[in-house]
C-alpha cells in the first residue's frame, strides 16, 4: 500500500487518545476502523515517549488489518523509531524542511493551518503531502485554540487546492453537513466517534455522509 496514494483516497480521519479510562484501545480501533475510518492518529498528551512508541506498535497492527494508514502526531523521533507512515505537525512543531531532514521523502507529511496564509503556504510546499483546516469551532481538543469558522473552509475550498486537505475542530454528525456545504470533502474528527455509543456505526454514518458529498 502506498501511503500516498492511500492518502489521497481518503476521507475520515480519526485522532484518538489512548483511551487509558475505558482500556479498550484495540476493539475500539478495529470498530472504528471498520466503520470506514481511513487514517487513524493516537495523539495523547499524558502518554511518555516508551509508553507512545508501545501502543503505536498496536495501532500500526490493526490499521494494518483494515488497510488503513496511522500517524505519528508532533513527534518526527517517535515516527522514524515506529516506521510510522503519516507524520503530522503543528505550526509550533518542527518545520517541513527539518521533518524531512530526519525523516527523509518516504512518510506522508502533514500540516495544521489555521489561515488562508498557512493553508496555502502548506498547499505550495512539495514537502508537504495533505494539511488540516481549522478548528473550525472551539474543541477541548485544542484547548485556547481560537475557531476559524466555516468563512475559512470557505475560503481554502474556493481556491481548489491539489493537495488533499480536511476540516477539522468540532466536526461531528451534527455539524457535518456545514462543513461539507462549505466546501470541504475531508475531515478530521475525535469526539464523534471516541464517545460515540457505538463507534463503528458512527464512523460508518460519517464516511457514507462524506463520500456522498462527492456527488
Amino acid at each position: 500500500m502506498d501511503p500516498r496514494n492511500r492518502l489521497a483516497d481518503a476521507r475520515l480521519y480519526l485522532c484518538t487518545d489512548a483511551r487509558q479510562d475505558t482500556g479498550d484501545l484495540e476493539p475500539f480501533l478495529h470498530a472504528a476502523l471498520e466503520g470506514g475510518v481511513d487514517v487513524v492518529q493516537l495523539r495523547d498528551k499524558t502518554l511518555d515517549a516508551a509508553r507512545e512508541v508501545e501502543l503505536h506498535a498496536l495501532v500500526a497492527r490493526v490499521a494494518a488489518e483494515h488497510g488503513a494508514l496511522w500517524a505519528v502526531n508532533d513527534r518526527a523521533d517517535i515516527a522514524r523509531l515506529t516506521g510510522a507512515p503519516v507524520v503530522h505537525m503543528g505550526q509550533g512543531d518542527l518545520p517541513p524542511d527539518a521533518v524531512r531532514d530526519l525523516l527523509g521523502d518516504g512518510p506522508v507529511l502533514g500540516r495544521s493551518t489555521h489561515s488562508l496564509d498557512q493553508a496555502l503556504t502548506a498547499e505550495s510546499d512539495q514537502r508537504v503531502d495533505y494539511f488540516c483546516v481549522g478548528p473550525v469551532w472551539a474543541t477541548p481538543t485544542k484547548p485556547g485554540r481560537p475557531a476559524v469558522g466555516l468563512d475559512l473552509v470557505r475560503d481554502v475550498a474556493a481556491r481548489n487546492p491539489a493537495a488533499p486537505w480536511f476540516a477539522i475542530g468540532g466536526v461531528d454528525a451534527a455539524r457535518l453537513d456545514q462543513v461539507l456545504d462549505a466546501g470541504a470533502r475531508r475531515v478530521v474528527v475525535v469526539r464523534a466517534i471516541t464517545r460515540a455509543d457505538d463507534p463503528r456505526a458512527a464512523a460508518a454514518e460519517l464516511r457514507r455522509r462524506v463520500t456522498s458529498a462527492d456527488g
